[in-house]
């Protein structure tokens, strides 16, 4: 496989697990995905802000945000996050140390 076919495939993938995540099952929570996958949306948002920032395109951690989500955070959050439990958030705050850092 040449490395544009690989390149095209690679953001076919990646285009369908945003839209399986935003579309497909916006009722799964940030929360359980990083306590189960050590990865959330907000981890995609941040990798996908880093990647452009690493290519010279200037781009901030909301605006990171709303490529990813399509629409501002505070958006989503209001259409689709719930509260988290105290035990959810005991377990985010492991995976958040384990997998991002302080």
């Amino acid at each position: 496989m040449d490395d544009q076919t690989r390149l095209e495939l690679e953001a076919a993938a990646f285009r369908r697990l945003q839209k399986h995540l935003m579309e497909d099952r916006p009722d799964v929570q940030n929360i359980d995905m990083m306590n189960l996958a050590g990865f959330c949306r907000n981890c995609l948002s941040r990798w996908y802000q880093e990647a452009a920032n690493a290519r010279g395109i200037e781009m901030t951690k909301d605006e990171g945000r709303e490529a990813f989500y399509g629409m501002p955070y505070a958006d989503w959050k209001a259409q689709s996050q719930t509260e988290a439990s105290p035990a959810q958030q005991a377990a985010f705050d492991k995976a958040f140390r384990d997998n991002v850092g302080e």
